[in-house]
């Protein structure tokens, strides 16, 4: 069975703008992620996005993806889901934790987080349908 046949792209997204400490916080294991309409405060520490498609937020033993970076989502905090689907705010931590520290929290393996450019593409891949 290929992969298209048991994964499905649940959400789907364009970035749209880099702020300046975004490379900093990446260095931290951190990306934050906010729609195009965040307030301008948060602009200097976050990827600005603009959703092309959403069923859902990610859940644990999904797959998000930057591009072909690809990284498997260990745990997600009580409001992450709202806040993405809401707001098109993530915070995606490179901890590798079993469990979210914080309730906006996706957690996912210990890895080095991709460089995020403009025009790159976030998706969450359902693996079990």
């Amino acid at each position: 069975m290929s992969e298209s046949e048991n994964s499905k792209v649940v959400y789907e997204s364009t970035v749209t703008a880099v702020g300046e400490l975004v490379s900093d916080f990446r260095d931290q294991g951190l990306l934050v992620w906010f729609g195009e309409n965040a307030p301008i405060e948060l602009h200097e520490f976050s990827i600005l996005h603009k959703v092309a498609h959403q069923e859902r937020a990610p859940i644990a033993g999904d797959v998000i993806e930057i591009n072909s970076d690809k990284f498997t989502v260990l745990a997600v905090g009580s409001v992450s889901s709202d806040n993405l689907l809401n707001l098109g705010h993530l915070d995606l931590k490179a901890n590798g934790l079993p469990e979210a520290e914080l309730p906006g929290d996706v957690n996912v393996e210990v890895c080095e987080l991709p460089m995020v450019k403009v025009g790159d593409t976030l998706r969450v891949i359902a693996t079990s349908l």
